[in-house]
């Protein structure tokens, strides 16, 4: 009973309206980036997602995987391999992979939208591709020649997948202390020993074989994050001329019985000697694997930006058909036995919400994805340079915020369904269980928000903050006189004014005690994720009156932007206030006495 149908119009809107897409992929020589082409293969990506991905959403949740303990296979969920296959001679595996690799090498940017698609309409089936693409970046950058015509192809055309292996049972976000081995081999392969948690369909029925990217030491390794290398261990056996040999010993332990995703193979992977090929220099690990990480982290606010728009939709269809009381205001409907719950206020408000976050980050995320264009693309190197340094900025604030809002748009749709919404055969107590993985794997909110106000902001003195500064700054003084924006662009320059100072206050405490910089991270960044958003929904408003859209769709645009101004946009006062207390409020209490 819970259906997804893909939002193309808005999504049209904002990469080719606000973003201003076509100019930026003319710019950078993106050819086959037509407008024409790209509205085309948004129709077919609909077809595929609504007619293929979507009606598996609830039945791959009933059913889940299941693992044979003797022989290790993962058996996903009925329909999923056979979606896999759809996927696969449709040609959405390579849709912005190189074309020198087999790839059609649209913008990312264009294919952020086709993944928000897949994640809207089956996030757990989404997960089995998801970690090919981030393979195929940490291939792509770091690969040898050999290595990308042997792996990156088939990983490119679909005939295999990638998975990435970190985790270890003794250590999750701290990889320094992780104690896989690699023992190097005659021939020039390693011997790959120990066992990962956690992967992502590390075993599954789509493909013959999985190729795992794996962290692991050599054996002169120095200890902590320096002595970190990455390898490509596939399943079956491949040497360097491509042709498929045994197994390899690798093999899936188990599966972890979820909250959520139950679609989705989530593996132990013991590795027993396994034949390992090593990426990018040895103890270099890291620099490989965080192209895959960074790719990754991305890519799951996405997943939070799919289920908000799938929430957002079945509750909108949910409240407008649903009768119940009256309009406090007098009768909406007299014609009906009770009004549709709609015309209630609270109800108005969650909808509004759910319809504000998601229309504001589908435009952040975008946002964040033409920068990984013009990094791909441009012939400038401080163009290059300089989209690197925002978008490592924008990357923590995306992953987290969106995931985050992710869970609370989830709960207030399945909220206007009332007793119904807790009640399987909607399906909306779905979307809030898968929601919830989201804020953890790939780096949970709190890894995030060290990374922004951390590294990006503290010990990298801001580079893309500065760049984020300049942005808005531009955009209001752009406004300044227009009287019809100003209801935005005054609220925005003060809140931007204030989210500098405040970044000053933190990095002075900072100064006389690092623990500040932890007990301020996650409201800072919330703060930054609101006021991105506040200028998101300012340009929307210039957009759409700008544009050709009849008067509904402004009127949309511009109440939805009055409503996040007035009612979300605030809560960074909150975040900002708990921040300004300081940290000693979080450490004074004894840790031994936090059960008295």
């Amino acid at each position: 009973m819970n259906s997804y149908t893909a939002p193309i119009r808005d999504m049209q809107f904002a990469l080719f309206d606000v973003l201003e897409a076509e100019a930026l992929y003319a710019k950078l020589g993106a050819d086959t980036a037509q407008r024409d082409v790209l509205d085309a293969v948004l129709e077919e990506a609909a077809k595929f997602t609504q007619g293929v991905l979507a009606p598996l959403n609830q039945s791959g949740d009933a059913e889940g995987c299941t693992h044979d303990r003797e022989t290790g296979k993962v058996t996903s969920p009925k329909g999923f391999a056979d979606a896999y296959r759809q996927y696969v001679e449709g040609g959405w595996a390579g849709l912005t992979a190189p074309e020198a690799v087999g790839g059609q090498e649209l913008p990312e940017s264009f294919g952020l939208l086709f993944k928000e698609m897949i994640d809207a309409a089956n996030l757990a089936w989404g997960n089995y591709p998801l970690l090919s693409h981030g393979a195929t970046e940490a291939l792509k950058h770091h690969g040898e020649d050999w290595q990308k015509d042997v792996f990156l192809t088939r990983i490119v055309s679909g005939e295999w997948t990638g998975t990435m292996c970190l985790t270890e049972p003794h250590c999750g976000s701290d990889l320094g202390l992780l104690r896989t081995r690699a023992e190097p081999r005659e021939d020039g392969s390693h011997a790959i020993s120990g066992t990962k948690i956690f992967i992502t369909a590390g075993e599954h029925d789509f493909t013959d074989n999985i190729v795992h990217l794996v962290l692991a030491r050599l054996p002169d390794a120095p200890a902590g994050t320096k002595g970190i290398s990455l390898f490509i261990v596939p399943k079956v056996k491949v040497d360097r001329e491509g042709r498929v040999g045994d197994a390899n010993t690798v093999h899936c332990g188990s599966i972890e019985h979820k909250m959520g995703i139950h679609g989705s193979s989530t593996c132990v992977m013991n590795f027993d000697g396994a034949e390992g090929w090593l990426i990018g220099q040895p103890n270099k690990g890291l620099n490989a694997m965080f192209t895959m990480m960074n790719t990754a982290r991305l890519a799951v606010g996405v997943q939070g930006l799919g289920l908000i728009d799938r929430a957002f939709q079945n509750a909108l269809a949910y409240s407008r058909d649903r009768l119940q009381m009256r309009s406090m205001s007098g009768a909406k409907f007299p014609d009906k036995p009770a009004d549709p719950i709609i015309v209630h206020p609270d109800v108005r408000r969650m909808l509004l919400t759910c319809k504000a976050l998601g229309e504001g980050s589908r435009l952040l995320a975008l946002h964040a994805a033409t920068l990984v264009d013009v990094m791909e693309r441009s012939t400038d190197e401080q163009e290059r340079r300089d989209a690197d340094a925002f978008l490592s900025f924008l990357t923590p604030v995306v992953k987290a915020c969106l995931t985050e809002w992710s869970v609370e748009c989830t709960y207030h749709a399945l909220q206007c369904f009332g007793g119904h919404g807790y009640v399987r055969e909607w399906g909306m107590e779905q979307l809030a269980r898968d929601a919830r993985i989201t804020t953890i794997y790939e780096g949970t909110t709190q890894i995030q928000a060290l990374d922004l106000l951390g590294r990006k902001v503290i010990q990298q003195q801001g580079v893309g903050l500065k760049q984020a500064a300049a942005m808005l700054q531009s955009f209001c003084a752009e406004h300044a006189g227009n009287d019809a924006m100003s209801e935005f662009i005054t609220p925005l320059a003060e809140a931007a004014k204030d989210y500098e100072a405040l970044t000053r206050e933190i990095a002075g405490r900072a100064g006389e005690n690092p623990d500040e910089i932890g007990a301020a991270a996650v409201d800072y960044l919330f703060c930054t994720g609101y006021l991105m958003l506040g200028y998101w929904w300012a340009r929307s408003v210039v957009a759409a009156e700008a544009g050709t859209h009849d008067d509904a769709f402004r009127q949309a645009k511009r109440e939805t932007a009055r409503f996040y101004f007035a009612r979300i946009l605030p809560r960074r006062l909150t975040h900002a206030a708990a921040i300004r207390s300081g940290g000693e409020n979080l450490l004074r209490l004894d840790a031994a006495h936090f059960d008295a």
